[in-house]
């Protein structure tokens, strides 16, 4: 699949942080992470062992356009989030991110894949059924301090990913239909 507007995806880094948690911000503000569990995750991802993977969405203008992370562990993934800026939104840059978190997934010998998404973000939960997650259970009160619930979702992850989605159809006006933007998950 062909990165949305010249967008390139690369390792999250450092320098990142700042710029990805005023984003956090404007994305989830009754929730929003903090600089500690963005370093946390971080620090994750590197030594002999990694047990995290964050990627970021480059604008071409050098902005963040998105960012994703997943937390590994034997046969198993937890996708600790997927977010899109908001002006990036409905191009297509959420499912190039999911679809590059769930091929790292197989890379790394993961069976299954896990994630947690808010029950009202209708949106989101598309996108995660279109690539093959399964509602599995509820969290009550998951995220906080809204106290919304969390749906959560697995992917049998030894089924192939579906095809990446084709070129949109034009609207009536002759601009391509929007896709489904992604939101953060845990």
């Amino acid at each position: 699949m062909t990165a949305p507007a010249g967008v390139r995806l690369r390792p999250m880094r450092w320098w990142d942080v700042d710029p990805v948690l005023a984003l956090e911000r404007e994305l989830f503000p009754e929730d929003a992470w903090t600089p500690g569990m963005f370093w946390s995750e971080l620090a994750g991802c590197g030594g002999p062992a990694p047990m995290r993977r964050y990627t970021v969405a480059e604008a071409p203008d050098g902005s963040i356009a998105g960012w994703t992370g997943l937390a590994f562990a034997g046969e198993s993934a937890d996708v600790q989030t997927v977010a899109v800026a908001p002006r990036r939104q409905a191009a297509g840059l959420g499912t190039l991110l999911l679809r590059d978190l769930l091929t790292a997934a197989a890379d790394l010998g993961c069976r299954e894949v896990f994630l947690e998404v808010r029950t009202d973000n209708h949106r989101a939960r598309r996108l995660y059924e279109r690539h093959g997650f399964e509602p599995m259970g509820l969290r009550r009160g998951y995220y906080q301090p809204g106290n919304h619930d969390a749906l959560v979702m697995r992917r049998d992850h030894t089924r192939p990913l579906p095809p990446p989605p084709g070129p949109r159809a034009p609207d009536a006006g002759g601009t391509p239909a929007p896709s489904v933007p992604t939101d953060r998950e845990a």
